[in-house]
């Protein structure tokens, strides 16, 4: 049976920015990211990438532009011998109230029709408050990053009831060892 794991991007895997990654150069990997990838791979899991990319909605940049981004990030992985296996991303932005836009659970969803995957316990590692209600939502068992807007998240959610790690690196020791 296979076994997967959840990533958020942006603030996950590689560095956020509140002024959006609209270009492969402005993508760059958070220390430990790729090792963490490269770890749970080895280790015999799955890796799915569900990130909200409302920079498309806004205009920022296009389908094709965040398809560079993934090939950019795709590469980087498997240049560690880390493996993702899909990319779900939702082009919305905030006004468009769509199904898909976390903590909506529509890429959530789209991914377990597409993989026939039960959610239940699926570990998904975030580091915004949406990502962890998405993930509850589904009965997927959230895990909070201090990356990216992880320590904002923690400030605002002080009495969070999910694993928190400082880096995606830490959270997949957890998924691996507890």
């Amino acid at each position: 049976m296979d076994r997967f794991v959840i990533l958020d991007r942006d603030g996950v895997i590689n560095e956020d920015s509140d002024a959006y990654i609209k270009s492969p150069e402005e993508w760059i990997p958070i220390p430990g990211s790729l090792e963490a990838i490269e770890l749970l791979t080895l280790k015999g899991y799955r890796i799915v990438v569900l990130t909200n990319q409302s920079g498309i909605a806004r205009g920022y940049f296009d389908e094709a532009m965040l398809q560079r981004i993934h090939d950019r990030m795709l590469a980087a992985v498997e240049s560690r011998g880390g493996r993702i296996d899909a990319i779900f991303h939702c082009p919305h932005g905030p006004e468009d109230f769509c199904e898909c836009r976390k903590p909506k659970a529509g890429l959530f969803r789209a991914f377990a029709e597409r993989f026939a995957v039960d959610l239940n316990g699926v570990p998904a590692v975030g580091d915004a408050f949406r990502d962890l209600e998405a993930a509850r939502s589904v009965g997927a068992s959230p895990i909070l990053v201090e990356t990216g807007k992880g320590e904002r998240t923690l400030a605002l959610h002080p009495d969070l009831d999910v694993p928190i790690c400082s880096n995606l690196y830490e959270a997949a020791q957890h998924i691996l060892y507890g």
